[in-house]
């Protein structure tokens, strides 16, 4: 049986702090509807249905006008539903893409046409684990001179075991939710003292999104917060936020996404740093061309 998660809080909040104009939310998905754009057979879940159109209400609410759609596992390769969220966008939305062993150059200069500027790889146990680290370097090989990065969902151990692989990579590359760390190890576990120490890589980035998927207290997930803030000294110019909407496979607390906003202004204070960290950065990375 394949499960079935939870799906987002319904009723979100409008934050007390208001983003910046041409604020990013650089990581969120769109699922679906399913009967339109069918989930993969071989899918590790099945989420509700959170289709284009959820997600520009959720916008709305933020006060956010651009986003990154970072395609869903549970769609496989099939990236139908990103690219034509994109193309709806008018320009408002970039993407990362999912690939399969079989991709091929044309295909990824069809995805660069329709927005998408990296690729990303799950290391998450629950997701299927270590992809096929052969196919892995065909990958980056072909996306380099693309000028793409490659995102990274890794379990926090993976962040330990992987770091020497990682550091090798030539291109821009991005480790998802903070690395996945458990906010009750403290700052100082093994896990996040070296995804500080990949952060000194002029390629290093990181979203410091996933709140919710580091926390160890619950909502509203105020122990996530120091993990963030370090991140931020660590290397602000290479930092991003997203909302990870709808929230896939959350165990515990679902996220109110208007909190989770205040709670990036809660984590960064300076409002110089928030406009890098929602506009600035994500221009870069996503926007350059």
């Amino acid at each position: 049986m394949i499960p079935t998660c939870k799906g987002p809080d319904p009723h979100t909040r409008t934050p007390h702090w208001r983003p910046p104009p041409g604020a990013v939310d650089a990581h969120c998905h769109i699922f679906g509807p399913g009967d339109v754009y069918p989930y993969a057979a071989d899918r590790a879940y099945t989420p509700p249905d959170a289709p284009y159109e959820g997600l520009l209400a959720l916008h709305r609410t933020l006060g956010i006008e651009r986003a990154v759609i970072v395609h869903a596992s549970c769609h496989g390769s099939d990236m139908a539903v990103t690219l034509d969220g994109i193309a709806r966008a008018g320009g408002a939305m970039r993407g990362v893409a999912v690939v399969d062993p079989g991709v091929t150059e044309r295909e990824l200069a069809r995805f660069d046409a329709g927005g998408i500027r990296g690729v990303r790889f799950n290391f998450v146990r629950h997701l299927g684990g270590m992809p096929d680290m052969a196919f892995f370097e065909r990958v980056l090989a072909m996306i380099e001179p693309m000028g793409w990065h490659v995102v990274f969902h890794l379990d926090a151990e993976d962040v330990v075991e992987l770091a020497p692989r990682i550091a090798a990579i030539r291109i821009p590359f991005v480790i998802d939710h903070m690395g996945r760390v458990k906010a009750k190890l403290g700052l100082e576990q093994r896990p996040f003292a070296q995804l500080l120490e990949l952060m000194r890589n002029p390629l290093a980035w990181v979203k410091i999104c996933g709140a919710e998927r580091v926390s160890s207290a619950g909502a509203p997930f105020r122990d996530a917060v120091p993990f963030a803030q370090a991140l931020v000294a660590a290397a602000p110019e290479r930092v991003l936020w997203g909302t990870d909407w709808p929230h896939p496979n959350i165990a515990g607390d679902m996220p109110n996404d208007g909190d989770l906003v205040d709670l990036l202004a809660e984590a960064v204070p300076d409002e110089a740093t928030r406009t890098r960290i929602m506009v600035t950065n994500p221009e870069r990375l996503y926007w350059a061309r």
